[in-house]
């Protein structure tokens, strides 16, 4: 990923979502252990920002991210509840609208059926992904990632803020893909 001339941007950079982050109520195990699993790729990773659950923070990171660096990794923010607004703050900073995407529906209801539940509505907003955007599968939950480039020599690749998930996401899909 060769920084472009007109926009000259390098390596990675992360950010995490979450209101509970900024307010100490967690730590944030999720930035240090991406930050292992770079370095062991030997990718550059060049700084860490966390943003609480809003929209117009979210997207203002994201934008100042993607004049600095390649590669954007995100934290958090793709669960089914209100505060969980990381696909369509992402998609909106590019004017891009989100798609339904039946594959990761099916996936999900297939999941909340072998518990023997139906899915809750709340939880359809997890299928919903920019097009273009490739599924990064979660084998352990129902927040799927994704892999988009909203705009030429840009990557964005989100995980849920869940460490179990995010790491098997990270060895799964990302690992390969990078």
């Amino acid at each position: 990923m060769a920084p472009d001339r007109d926009h000259p941007r390098e390596g990675a950079e992360l950010l995490c979502i979450g209101s509970e982050l900024l307010l100490g109520n967690i730590l944030n195990s999720n930035a240090r252990w991406l930050a292992e699993a770079l370095a062991a790729l030997g990718i550059p990773h060049f700084r860490q920002t966390v943003v609480g659950d809003n929209s117009q923070r979210l997207q203002e990171a994201v934008r100042e991210a993607s004049g600095r660096c390649q590669l954007l990794m995100t934290t958090g923010g793709l669960g089914p509840t209100s505060d969980d607004l990381t696909t369509q703050a992402i998609a909106d900073c590019f004017g891009q609208s989100l798609e339904l995407r039946e594959d990761v529906l099916a996936t999900i209801t297939a999941r909340y059926k072998a518990r023997g539940q139906p899915i809750p509505a709340s939880n359809r907003k997890q299928a919903l992904l920019p097009k273009g955007a490739t599924v990064i599968p979660n084998p352990t939950g129902t927040a799927p990632g994704m892999i988009w480039e909203p705009r030429p020599g840009f990557v964005i690749l989100t995980f849920p803020g869940v460490p179990a998930e995010l790491h098997a996401m990270w060895r799964q899909t990302a690992v390969p893909w990078l």
